[in-house]
């Protein structure tokens, strides 16, 4: 049985940090890359990434709770946890604080963001520090990749 709980750990995280390599890394580019309307490219990009988020808020509930458990009451002292716990924050801070706002910049301007305007350098400061918080969130993710979820 803790072959199988380890499957999942493995299966989990490697699902929801490749997902965020993929989207992040490969699609995304791509969208704006082959896409002539780079608001359309925004806003598939920005579903796609809360998708991922709301996967990843999944993936990393179960993968905490699954290394708290296992850390056999000396959660606390598992800097496994607390990466998971970052990671988590992350999402959460991104998801329901970040995201948001971009939203509304965007629906109270309408149909563009034009470059130069106090709407626009909202909503790249928000960008900025979203795609800081991903680049740390994946990073967090590929250490976990590397060293895995829970020791043996």
């Amino acid at each position: 049985m803790t072959n199988l709980w380890l499957v999942l750990e493995r299966l989990l995280l490697a699902t929801w940090v490749g997902g965020m390599v993929a989207v992040g890394f490969v699609v995304t580019p791509v969208l704006f890359r082959m896409l002539d309307d780079r608001m359309l490219a925004g806003n598939i990009a920005g579903e796609l990434f809360g998708i991922l988020s709301k996967f990843g808020l999944l993936c990393g509930a179960i993968l905490l709770a699954l290394a708290i458990t296992r850390s056999h009451g000396d959660w606390f002292r598992a800097w496994r946890v607390w990466v998971l716990t970052a990671m988590l924050l992350i999402v959460l801070v991104a998801e329901y604080g970040l995201l948001p706002a971009m939203k509304e910049i965007k629906q109270s301007v309408g149909t563009a963001l034009i470059q130069g305007t106090e709407a626009y350098r909202q909503f790249s400061r928000l960008h900025r520090v979203s795609s800081i918080l991903f680049l740390l969130n994946t990073s967090l993710g590929l250490v976990l990749v590397s060293v895995g979820v829970t020791s043996r």
